[in-house]
């Protein structure tokens, strides 16, 4: 039996105080509810530590849908020590915040490579799930009417799942800015709402959806409830809570 309703959020960033403010706004039930992540789980962020484990849990238990982006490509690659690109690229894009999620209560002096090196023997150490969960997401997920992918689809590829693998976890404005391919709707994060429409709700653009609220940056963190495979309504909260 399908689901009552499908409920996509993006782009948590650590966020993990918002994540579960949106998902207790938007009444979310696993038993009737199909819940799909967008990815980019961690940095930028607070608690990339707890959104980590709390989706892997979700996905595990409640069967809910994780999708890879470039920031969780990245966190993977400098767990496994892989490239020089992710470690430049890892502290200029939120990798601090990272860093302090996992070494909570420790010393935080010291040069990013010891940084980096206390962050490998952590995660490998006390949260080698969370690694080998962010490692083996997939790039999309479609169901009859929608395609959810971290970043967008390559008008170039008549055949949308034949372009690279950097296109799912980056590709911009040649997404953005050209009618899709695809008679399915894509839905995706990774670019935030606020640089596509001056505004962080949810965009609607031709043949796709547009959900990064920016959670990170301050603004906040949106969910698209999707009812019958038809009815859509966005829902978000902001990204810290009212004061008292």
């Amino acid at each position: 039996m399908g689901k009552e309703r499908t409920l996509v959020i993006s782009d948590i960033h650590g966020c993990y105080d918002a994540f579960n403010r949106l998902l207790e706004r938007i009444n979310y039930e696993p038993a009737s509810d199909q819940l799909i992540l967008l990815g980019d789980f961690v940095s930028k962020g607070p608690d990339s530590r707890r959104v980590v484990e709390q989706a892997a849990s979700l996905v595990r238990e409640h069967g809910a849908v994780a999708i890879q982006g470039n920031h969780d490509e990245r966190f993977v690659d400098i767990i496994r020590n892989k490239t020089r690109e992710a470690r430049e690229k890892f502290f200029r894009h939120g990798g601090r915040q990272t860093v302090y999620s996992y070494l909570q209560g420790s010393d935080m002096t010291g040069s990013e490579e010891d940084l980096l090196t206390r962050l490998r023997m952590t995660v490998l150490e006390q949260y080698p799930h969370h690694a080998e969960f962010l490692e083996q997401l997939p790039y999309y997920f479609e169901d009859q009417r929608f395609i959810y992918v971290h970043a967008g689809l390559n008008p170039k590829y008549p055949n949308w799942k034949d372009q690279p693998k950097r296109d799912f976890l980056y590709i911009k404005d040649s997404f953005h800015k050209a009618d899709t391919v695809v008679s399915k709707v894509v839905v995706f994060g990774h670019t935030k709402t606020v640089d596509l429409h001056g505004r962080a709700d949810v965009w609607y653009g031709k043949g796709k959806i547009g959900i990064d609220g920016g959670c990170a940056s301050g603004l906040q963190l949106n969910a698209l409830e999707i009812i019958g495979g038809e009815q859509v309504r966005a829902i978000s909260v902001p990204a810290r809570r009212a004061a008292m």
